[in-house]
């Protein structure tokens, strides 16, 4: 992996030229195209993925066949399962690309290496999971406390190029309403 891609990953961190040649060996590149799966429900959960190019989503199906969406990755955002990838269960949700995707993967048992080897990593991976963690609070508490048009003025601005990038049903789902809903609420916020 080249440095110059290296240095956009772990742009908010310092690391060394030989900490990141350490690095870039354990990351492996996936292409994958637009539909493909990334993960399924059920699956183990061995890695955790750096998006450099494309969108991905992951979801989880109820019961009664319902798509929920509960987050999307874009360019410099890492995506998996991380409950499964941290406990060793079974995936609760799946990944899909919704579009043509690049992705970098790095396994848990490098990750856990890495710590040991460059230990400010390790302080990179928990900033980025505490941002991460925030993220989900505000989001879970906006689904129970805002109305419909409030958490969709709230997704605009939280992710702007998002909106550009995915179907309305994903949006709908993502915001736990309708497509009718969403088309509804951008047409009140037209006018």
């Amino acid at each position: 992996m080249d440095t110059g891609l290296l240095n956009e990953v772990f742009q908010e961190a310092s690391f060394s030229r030989a900490e990141l040649s350490t690095v870039g060996a354990c990351l492996k590149k996936i292409d994958l195209k637009k539909g493909e799966v990334l993960l399924r429900k059920g699956d183990t959960v061995a890695y955790t993925h750096y998006v450099h190019r494309g969108c991905l989503r992951s979801f989880v199906v109820d019961e009664s066949g319902k798509d929920h969406t509960l987050q999307f990755a874009i360019k410099d955002w890492w995506i998996s399962d991380y409950t499964a990838f941290f406990t060793g269960d079974a995936a609760m949700m799946s990944i899909e690309c919704i579009q043509n995707t690049t992705l970098y993967r790095l396994s848990r048992k490098d990750m856990e290496q890495l710590y040991l080897d460059i230990p400010k990593l390790e302080t990179f991976f928990r900033k980025k999971l505490e941002k991460r963690m925030a993220a989900f609070h505000r989001r879970t508490l906006g689904n129970l406390a805002m109305p419909a048009k409030e958490r969709y003025q709230a997704f605009v601005k939280t992710y702007p190029s998002i909106e550009q990038q995915v179907k309305n049903y994903h949006i709908a789902s993502y915001l736990g309403i309708t497509t009718e809903s969403l088309s509804r609420i951008r047409k009140e916020l037209l006018h």
